[in-house]
């Protein structure tokens, strides 16, 4: 198999946490394990087709878990892997310039309704 060859190496990143939906999974397993019903309730505009292709993509590139419990019904959680806990520092300042951006663009950081939601558990 040939490697890829990249121009500049944030192209790897992009890579594996680039797209619409990967990068709001992570963020909301950094702070803690998720099922999928979770992330149905954390991001409900996303289908669970795109889910379930999104969580394996991420597994298949080492950066989620995906820990399966045998009982019924079954029970599957989602977590970063030692792996995938190396980018919570990218991702943290994703979510920081985003906030930045909001307040600057809208004047008010209320409207992200993930952090609302998490500041208020």
């Amino acid at each position: 198999m040939a490697h890829k060859k990249y121009n500049i190496s944030v192209e790897a990143t992009l890579d594996v946490i680039g797209g619409k939906w990967k990068c709001v999974i992570l963020c909301h397993l950094t702070y803690g394990k998720k099922r999928t019903c979770d992330f149905k309730n954390l991001i409900p505009s996303i289908t669970q087709k795109m889910l379930t292709q999104q969580l394996r993509e991420l597994e298949q590139d080492g950066i989620v878990n995906r820990i399966s419990y045998n009982q019924v019904p079954p029970k599957v959680e989602y977590e970063l892997s030692e792996y995938g806990v190396s980018l919570k520092p990218i991702l943290d300042a994703l979510c920081a310039w985003g906030e930045i951006h909001i307040i600057k663009e809208y004047g008010d950081a209320s409207l992200v309704l993930e952090d609302n939601v998490l500041n208020h558990k």
